[in-house]
């Protein structure tokens, strides 16, 4: 009599992780400090950054095609790893995977955690154009009815500012320095760091409020976030003797981006070569 072989545990499989870039290390690192014993594959959509300027539409086409890859992985959860994205694909992204693999965004747990600590507070959010001027995040807070006044402002020049790896120097105190002074962020309590990015210049950020405003490093509320989303789902990977071994995709490699990841994920870490399109 034949037998049917039952499916994969579902906890031993990894978790898919994907950015424009190498910015979504920095909530691949947070994840991989609170969750040891998952598996992460990455992929960073180095040919297509920054997302940031791209149109909706370009978003969703890059977004629809790097899940192929993470669902031929068979990863049992995909973050968004990615403001941009996942302002701009996060619902296409959940239908297009439908029951194969859960889907998460970098949104909803800044948003629920914004609502929770600082109702009826007035609170400051930095990002790139792309998810500030969707208003993603003040249609979601504002959903919420928490008396929260957000107050964002799009600062292009940080991410590539970071990528090129000019953080730690006066040159990024200089223009971190700039936008922050912005009036519109005038009288925050609080500062939500809306880029994958922006948790490399938190401590110059940081210095420059000198504790009268909270910086809140989105990739550990992320972080979180999975954590406990796992936890509820029964998804979490059981404790093993051995520490499992990520992967790393990239759609377009060069050997800067490989220095870089290091600095990122706090690691050293191979990139594998994955283009999108043939």
């Amino acid at each position: 009599m034949a037998t049917t072989s039952s499916p994969p545990d579902l906890t031993t499989r990894p978790i898919g992780v994907f950015d424009s870039g190498i910015g979504g290390l920095t909530v691949a690192r947070a994840v991989n400090q609170v969750l040891p014993h998952e598996r992460l594959v990455y992929f960073g959509d180095t040919a297509h950054l920054p997302y940031g300027d791209k149109s909706t539409a370009a978003i969703q086409a890059y977004s629809v095609k790097i899940c192929d890859l993470l669902l031929k992985q068979q990863c049992k959860v995909i973050l968004i790893a990615c403001n941009s994205a996942s302002a701009a694909a996060y619902e296409l992204v959940r239908e297009y995977v439908g029951s194969k693999a859960r889907v998460l965004n970098v949104i909803d747990p800044i948003v629920a955690h914004v609502g929770q600590q600082y109702a009826g507070r007035t609170v400051g959010l930095i990002g790139t154009k792309q998810t500030v001027n969707s208003n993603v995040y003040r249609k979601k807070i504002d959903d919420l009815d928490a008396g929260v006044d957000l107050r964002s402002l799009a600062t292009p020049l940080l991410a590539p500012m970071i990528e090129e790896g000019f953080f730690d120097n006066s040159i990024a105190g200089n223009v971190i320095e700039t936008y922050l002074s912005n009036p519109v962020l005038e009288g925050i309590e609080a500062l939500v760091l809306a880029c994958t990015h922006y948790p490399l210049i938190k401590h110059q950020i940081a210095e420059f409020y000198q504790g009268r405003t909270e910086v809140l490093d989105a990739s550990a509320v992320v972080a979180e976030h999975v954590r406990h989303y796992l936890q509820n789902q029964q998804l979490a990977a059981p404790a093993a003797a051995t520490l499992p071994r990520h992967h790393f995709y990239v759609s377009d490699f060069t050997r800067s981006f490989e220095e870089s990841t290091r600095i990122f994920f706090g690691q050293e870490v191979h990139l594998e070569h994955y283009p999108l399109w043939e």
